[in-house]
Formats: structure tokens, sequence, C-alpha cells
């Protein structure tokens, strides 16, 4: 059973950085992509970013492109969302999911509906 967990959350002032935490449990991820997403109070799900864990292809927004930087833990299944030069606007909901690398495309990999597995999420907020 796939398994995702989430920490890293908290909350800080416009122009600091944090750094969220992805732990993936329950199957091999090597033929997988791992995304995080974001969602704001009455807002639908947001892409941010998302690697291809075999190989290490990355994938931003263009409202994150630059501030962020998704990674992964070669000797584990843990993804990374570091961020930096928060805004108050990236104040969400962070969640990450996963998906067979074969069902996404650069352009499908931005709708929620894509990924197969989310995890809890975990509470960002950016205070100005």
């Amino acid at each position: 059973q796939v398994h995702l967990m989430e920490s890293g959350g908290g909350s800080v002032r416009t122009g600091d950085s944090l750094t969220l935490s992805c732990a993936a449990s329950g199957r091999d991820f090597s033929n997988d992509a791992l995304a995080w997403f974001r969602q704001a109070p009455g807002k639908e799900r947001e892409f941010v970013a998302a690697i291809i864990w075999s190989g290490g292809n990355t994938y931003y927004s263009d409202s994150v492109k630059g501030r962020f930087t998704i990674s992964r833990d070669n000797g584990g299944n843990t993804i990374f969302l570091q961020m930096n030069s928060l805004k108050p606007e990236d104040t969400a909901v962070y969640s990450c999911g996963t998906s067979p690398t074969y069902k996404l495309t650069t352009q499908n990999m931005i709708r929620p509906y894509e990924w197969a597995f989310w995890g809890q999420g975990t509470q960002v907020t950016v205070s100005s």
C-alpha cells in the first residue's frame, strides 16, 4: 500500500525559507514521478513541482520557478521541496503525490487527477 507523509510545514515571514519533506513507502518508486501540489483556501489544487525518480528530471510551475527546488534522496524514498523567498501568496496546504511515469506528460502532470496517490498535506503560512 502506497503511503506518502509530508512534513516541514510551518509559519514564516515574507522572504524566509522552508524545506518540506515527503516520505514515500509501499512500493518501488523507480518508475514513478513524485510531485508537490498546493491548495490555498477557496482555490483549486495547483501544481508546484515534479521530479522523475529515475533520472531526476525536474519540472516547475512558473509561479515558483527560481525560488523553489525539488530534489530526492537517492538513498531512500524521500523528496524535498526547498522554498526560498517565500511570499504570502505561497500560503497553502502542500501535498505530495506520486504516479507512474508512463502516465505523465509535461502537459498533463499539472493536473491533480493524473496523480494516483496523495499524502495528507502540510500547512505553510507566510505572513507579510
